[in-house]
């Protein structure tokens, strides 16, 4: 039986919010968000603690390097580029860094070897440059995960096969974006759709990227993250699960 992970069990350099499940229930599934682009860990917190998942704790990390010029916030690139002909910062600079952190540091060394979850428990939520790095992340391990949610945030640039012949990965990702100035592009579902088997992509009715704003536009998520999310309610605990 997993164990709940604490503060006390990662690396003191990460920052990173724990939210428990609801009722003091044993979490089996582990929920990883990633915020956007500026933002901190505070960003999903709340939301963590609204969504009520059962059997689920969540994880709200903070992207490891702070924006320059005293900003404020946190990104999770290699790098910081601007985008002078909209004046805005550049998304996709790479994430060799953060993946390395997520893999090693969090997934592996923590939830896997400290507190014995399986790959197929932990699931990625991410929002813009977040979902980007949530999906870069995903792809650094082979086994099945439990599923990727990415509102904003396409295939980056640097996970594309250089092979056509390489073989997609089984974690199930669904990406949702604005019908107009949207990053989830025709042609960044195909490229997600090189590199995953099962894509699923909502469109919502408006303009833009942004987090949902009402329970229409977050009952797709909430759809997947019920068939992904793992459930134990009823089942003798000395039961033994066959897949």
């Amino acid at each position: 039986m997993p164990q709940q992970p604490r503060s006390s069990d990662f690396e003191a350099n990460l920052q990173l919010d724990i939210i428990s499940p609801p009722a003091n229930q044993s979490p089996i599934n582990v929920l990883v968000f990633f915020h956007g682009l500026g933002d901190t860990k505070h960003a999903f917190a709340q939301l963590a603690q609204q969504l009520k998942l059962p059997e689920t704790v969540c994880i709200c990390l903070q992207a490891p390097s702070p924006l320059p010029f005293d900003l404020g916030g946190f990104h999770w690139g290699d790098d910081i580029t601007f985008d002078q002909s909209a004046e805005t910062m550049d998304y996709d600079t790479g994430f060799e860094k953060s993946c390395r952190i997520v893999r090693r540091e969090i997934i592996e060394n923590v939830l896997i070897e400290k507190c014995q979850y399986k790959a197929r428990d932990i699931l990625f939520f991410g929002f813009g440059q977040g979902g980007m790095a949530a999906i870069a992340a995903t792809l650094n391990f082979k086994d099945e995960m439990g599923g990727v949610v990415s509102i904003g945030g396409p295939l980056p640039s640097s996970s594309l096969h250089t092979k056509g012949d390489e073989r997609k990965n089984r974690t199930p990702v669904t990406v949702l974006g604005g019908a107009s100035r949207s990053l989830i592009t025709q042609s960044a579902l195909t490229n997600l759709k090189r590199v995953f088997q099962v894509v699923e992509y909502v469109k919502w009715p408006r303009e833009g990227d942004g987090m949902p704003r009402n329970r229409e536009e977050m009952l797709p998520v909430m759809k997947f993250l019920a068939r992904r999310l793992r459930s134990r309610s009823g089942v003798p605990e000395d039961a033994t699960e066959i897949i």
